[in-house]
């Protein structure tokens, strides 16, 4: 075993230079292609480890040496300065068992599978409104703006009790938290507006509790408004922003190949196709940050204790042995009939995503009726991908019908 890098570490995050609009930068499969951990260096110049390999990336994300814990003095982060935006009170995905599975417990019962079924009438009700608007009077639209972006923030929105009205708020202000090219100063007051704001949000469901999940929350003793506001945070960025950008990936990648679109149609092979668009888009493309609390030999090196890792879901779900094999296509290329349901975008292990199933039946839901409502569906000019971004998507995708 080694620590000692055998080619210059790769900058972090890397940038979409050339290459496929939908994969990840190519500084991320190149690195790949040379070992499944390689050195990389973070924005405040400390050195790190890009983890790219299936199943290293698993272990990363499932064995209790390597921490999720951001309030680690040497938690690798994304973004230069960021450290001093670190809170006592972060969100439970940032934190280890016991305290990030007593949180996780309060909302688990939320985003069930069968719960989410219950909520798919709702949904479609939602989708639905969402292209009677956009299609009314018009053969033209942008997507992102008029579809992708509303239907995921309508669903969040009545989940957790958040008026719908203010979406544009916190659309701005998640924007802002997740763009890694915003200064730490435009990120702290993106993150103490956004906290305030569900602070008083939640006082006002202790005081009128209704029937959405802040209510719920708000009224356990056992958390403190911080606490609650933290979840929410959590929970309604993620919530709409992650679904939003894989809808107009998925658009945007089915026009290209629209001999795969039937796979929609089909409710025996609906939910497949959604898992093999959620393995080839993986929207989180700069990967999830670990730090190792003691030696852990990973991928034929030694990751010291204290040193931080990177696992890089986009290079992991591209894996020839995972995902390849005769009667398919390339991992790199969109096949609506392979099997992807061990994919990775939504994580591994113990922090892996609460709200899949709600994502899941919001993909199924809004693809399957967006193709069979608009079956003349195509693009109608430039579209624009959204690359400074945490979480990759898209800015604009112009259609007709």
């Amino acid at each position: 075993m080694t620590t000692a890098p055998t080619t210059p570490a790769l900058p972090l995050p890397a940038r979409h230079s050339g290459g496929c609009p939908f994969g990840p930068p190519p500084a991320y499969p190149e690195a790949a292609a040379t070992g499944p951990v390689t050195r990389a260096v973070l924005p405040d110049g400390d050195l790190c480890w890009l983890v790219t390999g299936i199943a290293e990336v698993r272990t990363v994300l499932s064995d209790r040496r390597f921490s999720a814990d951001i309030r680690h003095p040497t938690f690798p982060l994304l973004i230069a300065g960021a450290r001093e935006l670190i809170t006592d009170n972060p969100d439970f995905l940032r934190l280890d068992d016991p305290e990030h599975a007593r949180q996780r417990r309060m909302l688990t019962g939320e985003f069930l599978v069968k719960r989410v079924e219950t909520l798919r009438p709702e949904i479609q009700r939602i989708v639905d409104g969402a292209l009677d608007r956009m299609a009314e009077g018009r053969t033209t639209a942008d997507l992102v703006t008029d579809f992708a972006l509303p239907v995921p923030s309508l669903v969040i929105c009545l989940l957790l009790g958040v008026p719908y009205e203010d979406h544009d708020r916190f659309q701005r202000l998640s924007r802002t938290m997740l763009n890694r090219e915003s200064t730490v100063e435009q990120l702290r007051e993106a993150q103490e507006e956004v906290h305030d704001y569900l602070r008083d949000l939640t006082a006002r469901k202790r005081a009128q509790p209704e029937d959405d999940v802040l209510s719920r929350l708000a009224a356990r003793d056992d958390l403190t408004p911080v606490d609650v506001a933290a979840m929410g945070v959590l929970l309604l960025v993620a919530g709409h922003e992650t679904t939003a950008n894989m809808i107009a990936l998925s658009t945007a990648l089915l026009l290209d190949h629209p001999e795969q679109i039937p796979g929609l149609a089909d409710p025996a092979t609906l939910p497949g196709a959604v898992e093999e668009l959620l393995r080839l888009l993986t929207i989180v493309h700069t990967g999830l940050p670990r730090v190792a609390l003691e030696d852990v030999e990973l991928g034929g090196v030694t990751v010291r204790a204290g040193e931080g890792v990177m696992a890089m879901l986009s290079t992991a779900n591209r894996d020839e042995g995972a995902f390849g094999g005769a009667g398919h296509r390339a991992t790199d290329e969109l096949d609506v009939y392979r099997d992807a349901r061990r994919h990775l975008a939504f994580g591994f292990g113990v922090h892996q995503c609460l709200g899949q199933p709600l994502a899941r039946a919001e993909l199924q839901i809004a693809l399957e009726t967006l193709f069979r409502r608009l079956p003349g569906l195509r693009p109608a000019g430039e579209r624009e991908f959204r690359t400074e971004s945490f979480i990759y998507g898209m800015r604009s995708l112009p259609v007709t019908w």
